[in-house]
């Protein structure tokens, strides 16, 4: 079951991306929200979209199961909100990612990800 739907500001999201919290990352998104994450395996002309809350949910519960830390800066600008995540796994890879995030009445309507990973 879903965590009740809560307004998203760059303090949560920054508590619950480094408090590996899926269940409160979920509860951000409207529920018609798109997630578009590029990266290596899914270039710019063909991004992976995640939509739906709930396909959002099962995104953000895989990736704060994995054994990483997380550290993460944030902006924020009316309806718009940017955050940089970087991450590490206990072998020494990193990951950063950046992030844009369109806001509607609260909630994240669209999230852009761009990420690299080390190879």
């Amino acid at each position: 079951m879903l965590t009740k739907t809560q307004s998203v500001d760059g303090a949560a999201i920054k508590k619950a991306i480094e408090g590996r919290d899926g269940r409160m990352l979920a509860s951000f998104y409207a529920d018609d929200a798109l997630v578009r994450v590029i990266d290596r395996n899914n270039p710019p002309s063909k991004p992976r979209e995640i939509r739906g809350r709930a396909a959002i949910s099962t995104f953000w519960d895989d990736i704060c199961s994995r054994a990483m830390t997380h550290k993460v800066d944030t902006t924020t600008d009316g309806d718009n909100l940017a955050f940089t995540q970087a991450c590490a796994y206990p072998d020494g890879t990193k990951v950063f990612c950046a992030a844009m995030l369109e806001l509607k009445n609260g909630r994240i309507a669209r999230q852009t990800v761009v990420q690299a990973w080390d190879e």
